[in-house]
């Protein structure tokens, strides 16, 4: 028989699977592949079969830059997945070898098949041993993988396959068993006295790729990785308590006939190549060895130091470090999948008016298959709705299909739908504050269902709901699905088809508001995907509104608008108030700054940023990440416009000054999580804005930063603080081009609104506190003064000399645009941030009946 002289000469590889019940990670297949010269084993855990071809690449280029050698000839049996054409053409290219076994002869490849066996068994008995949950099979695996390289074999002789391969003996002194409790120390920031500094887990054994240990919490069901870990090997975990009996039964495994095991590794298709490099393990640190030990015994080092463990952390119990991999707004409890979500009667009956709303709407329709079609997949989201309190609206399910894999002229066409701005939103929110009228709030229930599709779509059956009997049948598309790339553009087009049925007419300066004026009634309708924002001159309008809706849609009346987009909206007899106090909160728990102490200023007065690269850098994808957040709290807060605004300017390689920098910012926020706007409720209905500029603050570039703020009466509506696009040479040359980007905004709102009201706008006032500039927008005449401004900022004169825009001088302590180009000292910095309307935001007196 061949037998390999050296690594990789000869590679056996096979598919094993598909195992019930899927990992977590929904994987359901099991890629083995072992090097016949070391017997060293490796696996990958798979969804689909597809996925093999994308795997194997990856894992050849890895596991020849780890070895030094080069795969020569790969054995497997004659599975679609190893025969393609693809895979064919890649092994030919790449010099690979195949060895294919005749049909029905799995013995041909016994190595693995034969290995198949063993690490199968080795899964069931530990999961049976503990009393383990069935779909931890995944990390059962993989530890057996670890356990199987890592012992002798007959195949070998004194020697084991890590050592086969790498020619270093395997150090197993950490190994711990496989579903033992283990206790990890908790070290997250701001720990009072009297809190737990332990957590009890479920041991999965090593981390492939570092010195640490793999726990489980069977409660929220996510993975830790902690080294600081004390076990008790002889305790096993009462999955009773925390998991459905179903689970539990290690019998309840399934796998298929023969040797198909299934199950993929989704950490990535080398993890135990990266192990070869985690057991270069000389040692354990001392200080790891301790906590091993958890006892007093005294260690000695490599250097012959004696450590024992201190006396007094005998009152504690050192615990797993817990981090957190919440994103902002996530809700703890929201499922990852359907198998998370099964036991749950909540999620089961979303699930199930779910399929009934497609039902109704008559979606799908169930056929044969199609030859040569392969359907879309199907994935369950689910996703905990709440109110502005915090507390439980409803638990949401959604059907949504994997639209990734469409293929645009094939599949899909036009994706593009409208939604409507948010400043367009603060626009009709001023509107309706001004004239007193009341804002209500729709939902269209599986709004993208209505949608009429044009293509020929096939899609897979929901998963957890196949019919019996049927389970090769899948569904054709008549409508629109949540997650088709053409999903949102069908629903716009079939909601603004209804609403011009309704007489609407829609706006063009803004497409996703409609208005209807009828017997001097008003009505206004603002479009957020399936949101529908509606206000008018009367109770009457808004009602029979909603009862024609309700005739051509599914709809939910949320009555009047209180929470709209993370957007707090308090509506009163003196007005309508917004704020964002529980998402300013949310940014503060992510980024761990709760217990921060808090700031009068975002940003200190006179602060010059700049690249700073000679400072250190910092994780940039934390960076972008808390910018991006505070970026949506910009909705209602202008105070934080430009200190946020400038840090954004450095999010490709930010910098330890640019940390500092946005960390003074959410200490800011702390202390003032609930500002807001208050829209009043008065007789103006003028538009007003200021525009100003700071000439070269830029220290890298030498540009200057504009700002505008627009009004409606006395409310703020819009505002922006942004770089120019070119350097000014003096200060009134900035505060001209600030103009113009100004009265671009200024065209905008006074056309939107003869829109929407159905007259002629009046004319915009914008106040600037630069005579020149001033002078400069009403003088016609091409001097020295301007004649290297680039053409499109003279835009702004022509405006004025039609009428559109009326320019007006304001004193420098009244420019309400101030705050929005440079960094003021506390005192100013208050002052004008209760100028432009920021304030803090409490329950009205009164309100509406």
């Amino acid at each position: 028989m061949f037998r390999a002289t050296k690594p990789l000469e000869l590679l056996h590889g096979d598919l094993c699977g598909p195992i019930t019940p899927p990992t977590p990670a929904n994987n359901k297949y099991v890629f083995v592949l072992i090097d016949d010269f070391s017997r060293y084993m490796w696996v990958m855990l798979l969804k689909e079969k597809s996925e093999v071809f994308d795997r194997f690449k990856r894992f050849k280029e890895s596991v020849e830059k780890q070895t030094g050698s080069t795969i020569k000839t790969f054995r497997t049996d004659r599975g679609g997945e190893f025969t393609s054409a693809e895979f064919n053409l890649f092994c030919e290219e790449n010099g690979v070898k195949r060895h294919l076994t005749a049909p029905y002869t799995p013995q041909q490849n016994g190595v693995v098949e034969r290995r198949n066996r063993t690490l199968m068994g080795m899964t069931r008995s530990m999961l049976k041993a503990m009393k383990m949950p069935n779909y931890l099979w995944g990390e059962a695996v993989r530890h057996s993988t670890y356990l199987i390289n890592r012992v002798p074999t007959k195949a070998l002789k004194n020697q084991t396959p890590y050592e086969c391969l790498t020619s270093r003996k395997p150090n197993i002194k950490h190994l711990r068993i496989f579903g033992c409790v283990a206790h990890a120390k908790i070290t997250g920031p701001y720990l009072k006295k009297l809190d737990e500094r332990s957590k009890s887990m479920v041991n999965l054994g090593t981390e492939p790729g570092s010195k640490a240990y793999r726990l489980y919490d069977p409660d929220t069901r996510k993975v830790m990785v902690s080294r600081d870990v004390i076990f008790d090997e002889e305790k096993a975990w009462d999955w009773a308590s925390t998991t459905n009996q179903d689970d539990c039964e290690p019998s309840m495994l399934k796998l298929p006939h023969e040797g198909d095991i299934e199950e993929g590794n989704d950490q990535g298709e080398d993890h135990e190549q990266e192990a070869i490099n985690q057991d270069e393990e000389e040692e354990e640190d001392a200080d790891h060895n301790a906590n091993q030990n958890g006892g007093g015994q005294p260690l000695v080092t490599r250097q012959g130091r004696t450590i024992t463990k201190p006396r007094y952390l005998d009152d504690y119990v050192l615990l797993a470090d817990q981090e957190s991999a919440m994103l902002l707004l996530t809700v703890d409890g929201e499922p990852e999948n359907y198998f998370e979500a099964e036991h749950v009667r909540e999620w089961v009956e979303a699930m199930v008016a779910e399929l009934e709303s497609i039902t109704r709407n008559k979606t799908w329709k169930l056929v044969d298959r199609p030859a040569g079609v392969k359907p879309i997949g199907l994935k369950w989201i689910f996703k905990i709705k709440r109110k502005a309190d915090g507390t439980v609206s409803k638990y949401k399910a959604r059907l949504v299909a994997k639209g990734y894999v469409q293929r645009e002229g094939i599949d899909f066409d036009e994706v593009f739908a409208p939604v409507a701005r948010l400043e367009t939103i603060r626009l009709l929110i001023a509107l309706a504050a001004t004239n007193g009228w009341e804002i209500h709030h729709m939902d269209v229930k599986t709004a993208f269902l209505n949608g009429d599709l044009k293509e020929l779509v096939y899609v897979t059956q929901p998963e957890g709901f196949e019919k019996k009997g049927e389970e090769d049948r899948v569904y054709v598309l008549h409508k629109a699905l949540y997650g088709l790339r053409q999903a949102p553009r069908a629903w716009n087009v079939k909601l603004d088809q209804v609403l011009k049925e309704m007489r609407f007419e829609k706006c063009t300066k803004e497409p996703s508001v409609y208005c209807k004026t009828e017997g001097g009634d008003v009505l206004i309708i603002a479009i957020y995907v399936d949101d529908l924002f509606v206000t008018g001159t009367s109770l009457k309008v808004i009602r029979q509104f909603k009862e024609e809706m309700s005739k051509k849609f599914e709809m939910s009346d949320l009555g009047k608008l209180t929470y709209y987009l993370g957007i707090e909206v308090i509506q009163g007899a003196d007005g309508i108030r917004i704020k964002q106090e529980r998402y300013a909160q949310g940014i503060l728990r992510d980024t761990k700054m709760e217990a921060c102490n808090a700031t009068q200023i975002p940003m200190e007065a006179n602060l010059k940023i700049s690249k700073a690269e000679d400072e250190q850098e910092i994780d940039a994808t934390e960076f972008r990440r808390i910018i991006g957040c505070l970026r949506y709290l910009l909705h209602t807060r202008p105070d934080l416009c430009y200190a946020v605004g400038v840090l954004s300017r450095y999010m490709h390689n930010p910098r330890d000054f640019h940390g500092q920098a946005i960390k003074h910012i959410l200490r800011y926020v702390k202390g003032t999580t609930n500002f807001g706007l208050f829209f009043k409720r008065d007789g103006s209905r003028s538009v007003v804005g200021y525009s100003d500029s700071s000439h070269n603050i830029d220290l890298d570039d030498g540009r200057s930063t504009s700002g505008h703020a627009f009004y409606y009466g006395s409310s703020l509506i819009t505002w922006t603080s942004q770089k120019q696009q070119t350097v000014a040479l003096s200060s009134c040359e900035a505060e001209f081009m600030a103009a113009t980007e100004a009265a671009k905004q200024a065209i905008w709102i006074k056309e939107l609104l003869s829109e929407i009201l159905s007259k002629e706008g009046e004319r915009v006032k914008l106040r600037i506190d630069n005579k020149s500039a001033i002078a400069l927008t009403k003088n016609p005449v091409f001097h020295g003064r301007s004649k290297h401004v680039l053409k499109k900022y003279h835009f702004i004169r022509e405006c004025v000399e039609n009428g559109h825009i009326e320019v007006e001088h304001v004193p420098g302590v009244e420019q309400k645009a101030d705050i929005l180009t440079k960094p003021l000292a506390r005192i100013m910095f208050k002052q004008m941030r209760s100028l432009i309307g920021v304030q803090e935001i409490d329950l009205p007196n009164s309100s509406w009946n």
